[in-house]
């Protein structure tokens, strides 16, 4: 993107449509439809989508495939000055992931009434008792993100036993 944004929120909306599209890819792969990308000024530098299962790895959410990717192409653990975008608010192991980084922003779609740790269930991102906080922006395309989550979670309940639900990545 060229940086011509006509306002933060517009920004915002343009970041999570593709870490939308990345979650797309997810459901395809019959995982868990989240998506995340990690943006410095307007470049790309990590992005990620839920592997756990695919990778037979509890840590491959997506936040933390775009925080490896980032850290390895800018030779360094710390990310400072860049923005997470992530279709679901994250759980605490990524938001904790994300407090180490220094990862200065998260953005996200979807809230999570069952992890969420910037600010549903738990408020991980901002706490007072972490050495470092993060500006978070919850609800950004909130009803595409949730209605993707729903549309998987409600195909994998009414599929019948021992037949593969892939939904489509396009």
């Amino acid at each position: 993107m060229d940086g011509a944004w006509v306002s933060a929120s517009d920004r915002d909306r343009y970041w999570m449509g593709q870490a939308l599209e990345l979650a797309r890819r997810a459901a395809g792969a019959g995982e868990v439809p989240v998506g995340a990308v990690l943006v410095r000024g307007n470049e790309v530098i990590g992005e990620g989508w839920n592997r756990p299962i695919s990778a037979c790895d509890p840590t491959a959410h997506a936040e933390v495939l775009a925080l490896r990717t980032a850290a390895a192409r800018v030779g360094n653990y710390r990310l400072v000055d860049s923005t997470l975008y992530v279709t679901l608010e994250p759980c605490p192991m990524c938001a904790g992931a994300l407090v180490h980084a220094r990862v200065a922003r998260v953005v996200f779609g979807a809230v999570d009434l069952r992890a969420g740790a910037a600010g549903t269930v738990f408020d991980l991102l901002r706490s007072a008792a972490l050495n470092h906080r993060a500006e978070v922006v919850g609800g950004v395309s909130a009803e595409e993100c949730a209605a993707l989550l729903r549309g998987f979670f409600r195909a994998r309940r009414s599929k019948p036993a021992g037949v593969e639900v892939v939904l489509n990545a396009g």
